[in-house]
């Protein structure tokens, strides 16, 4: 199914476990058929159906080595332990021969098992760093229409559904046909004509099973849909907590949840009756085979018109019955396989998404930043809205640069653009006079060290989140790094000081105290072009002059593009650009603008800055 071409890929990769497995399964199963053609002598002994073979067949060769030949040369055996001491003897012969095969037999079975394991869990490692790897590579457009949980639920809940559900049945789709072919290949060599009856009646219980997979698989859709849409509440309502108290709003949060809930639950009963329906229908259906095949048999034996005798016809009816097992685990493993369908479809949406950013073969290394950026005719727009148009813009290496604007103005994708995190519509953009997209990525967001409003943290110690995205960090260059930030005095208050947990998304900081570790974090990057988008906007007065004294020596040393809506804070910029509706309306310096009186004056005496700062 082209649904599993991703997995398929992953499961090649393992293609020695693979032929072990196949060979240990038909191993297993040439045993098992083995051990029922011992039978068929003991019922002869039994029943005392056999004649007594006086004359010595041929001895076993290469040459003449045949099912008939093996046949004769085995009778000849037990006629002379009969002879020689008694049935009895020949029959616990025979036992302890069915006994040592059973025994090889379940040997080969654990031996497949165990070559599954790898396979199994390896591949499902596989797939999840592969779709983990997919949701970082991304366009961070992919996610603009998608909720978070249902993201987080493809890697978790979506992934856990493949292995419980395909990887676990790989085994049973595998290995159960090899176990098919050969017992149908034993049961023609015993009677073509029964077997041939037999096979008849089964085209109905495979059409009742396919519809079957085919309806949980349209079921299983809907419930990892709707998990993912539940796992998106959950978050938005742990993240949104404080709102939801503060506006009597966890009744209606509550109800909303719970439809929802009593929705998925209902979607996922419906889901499980039908999974459970098909075991049990399989087997009824089998049964009815093994009934049909009996009354036919019996027939053939009695007419006296087939060369069956009863003894092969109970062993014939033993391997039938045998066939149930295998089809009843194929059904149910193909039923899994379509209920897992559902969550292969959803990652393969991630892993088969276009990586809209990509680096050119030959791109061009790029380790230092020294003439200018350059935007030419630079329009982006984002589905069908134009969020920049004709954007021309020139910053020389050392400026400040501040941009100011209503918003939705395009403030934010300006650094976006700038950061290759899209790519523009029209026109270009140029560092140094190379295009951003003929350049390596990650040499050119080298160049950038980013701190935005919404400061980013993760749940690990404060030397690991100044730290994070580089490699062997010495530990006087972090503190250096939270001293000219203004961090190292409330860092060393901490009982652990550098080592301290600063709980998910730094929870246990204040907003200014955050703001000063993503300086910190970016200082240390030793970026030559800083972007800061709107760093301070969220922030106390106390907490902004702190984080804007931790600035001043960044901002003095390297080019700096700086959006702010406190026009306080740029005043004293080189150049400012004022934004509106994705175009450059003005440009010039605070007096310069001041002067015009145009939006940056309305947006000024807003805010009640004069002219002369």
């Amino acid at each position: 199914m082209r649904t599993f071409r991703n997995l398929y890929k992953y499961i090649s990769k393992y293609k020695g476990y693979l032929v072990l497995m196949f060979v240990f399964a038909v191993l297993s199963t040439l045993f098992s058929i083995i051990s029922f053609a011992f039978f068929i002598p003991v019922f002869e002994i039994l029943f005392k159906t056999k004649s007594i073979v006086m004359v010595p067949p041929e001895p076993l060769s290469f040459s003449n080595l045949s099912t008939n030949a093996i046949k004769e040369n085995f009778y000849y055996f037990l006629n002379e332990i009969i002879s020689k001491y008694s049935p009895q003897t020949a029959l616990l012969y025979v036992v302890i021969i069915i006994i040592i095969v059973f025994f090889f037999k379940d040997i080969f079975r654990y031996l497949t098992s165990y070559c599954i394991s790898p396979i199994r869990q390896g591949v499902i490692k596989e797939l999840r760093n592969a779709l983990f790897h997919q949701i970082l590579i991304l366009p961070l457009s992919f996610y603009s229409h998608r909720k978070k949980g249902d993201i987080v639920t493809r890697l978790t809940a979506d992934i856990q559904e493949i292995e419980n559900s395909v990887m676990s049945s790989l085994e049973l789709v595998i290995i159960e046909p090899i176990t098919l072919i050969f017992y149908v290949i034993t049961l023609l060599i015993i009677s073509p004509q029964l077997t041939v009856f037999a096979f008849i009646l089964m085209p109905v219980s495979g059409f009742m099973i396919g519809k079957i997979g085919s309806t949980l698989k349209s079921y299983a859709t809907r419930g990892q849909s709707k998990l993912g849409s539940l796992i998106s509440d959950m978050e938005e309502t742990i993240d949104g907590l404080r709102i939801i108290k503060g506006f009597n709003a966890i009744d209606h949060t509550y109800n909303n949840f719970k439809n929802k809930n009593d929705d998925y639950t209902k979607t996922m009963i419906r889901l499980l009756r039908i999974k459970d329906i098909a075991s049990p229908l399989s087997e009824f259906l089998g049964v009815c085979l093994v009934v049909a095949t009996v009354w036919y048999g019996g027939r053939l034996v009695l007419s006296n018109q087939s060369f069956l005798p009863a003894s092969a016809l109970i062993v014939y009816i033993a391997i039938f019955s045998q066939l149930l097992p295998p089809i009843k685990s194929f059904s149910k493993g193909y039923s899994e396989i379509k209920k897992g369908a559902a969550s292969m479809d959803r990652i393969n949406e991630i892993l088969d998404a276009e990586e809209v950013i990509t680096e050119k073969e030959n791109a061009i290394d790029i380790n230092t930043f020294e003439h200018c950026i350059e935007f030419r005719d630079v329009s982006f727009k984002y589905e069908d809205t134009y969020i920049l148009k004709d954007i021309n813009l020139k910053i020389e290496k050392g400026k400040k640069i501040a941009i100011v604007g209503p918003s939705g103005a395009g403030k934010t994708t300006i650094i976006n653009l700038m950061c290759r995190f899209y790519d523009c519509t029209k026109g270009g953009i140029f560092i140094d006079g190379i295009a951003v997209p003929d350049l390596k990525i990650d040499k050119l967001r080298g160049l950038f060290g980013i701190v935005t409003q919404d400061t980013i943290l993760f749940n690990d110690t404060v030397t690991n989140n100044i730290s994070f995205g580089l490699e062997n960090c010495n530990e006087e260059d972090i503190i250096k790094a939270a001293k000219i930030a203004n961090a190292h005095d409330f860092i060393m208050e901490f009982p652990e000081g550098y080592h301290t947990i600063i709980g998910d998304r730094g929870t246990k900081l204040s907003g200014g105290q955050r703001q000063r570790l993503s300086i910190a974090r970016a200082l240390l990057r030793n970026p030559q072009i800083l972007l800061l988008d709107e760093a301070t906007s969220s922030l106390d007065t106390e907490s902004e002059q702190l984080v804007q004294q931790a600035l001043e020596p960044l901002m003095n040393t390297r080019t700096s593009i700086v959006i702010a809506h406190r026009l306080s804070t740029i005043v004293n910029s080189d150049e400012i650009l004022v934004l509106d509706d994705g175009q450059i309306v003005e440009h010039g310096t605070h007096k310069e603008l001041y002067a015009q009186k145009g939006l940056y004056t309305r947006l000024c005496d807003m805010q009640s800055i004069q002219g002369q700062v």
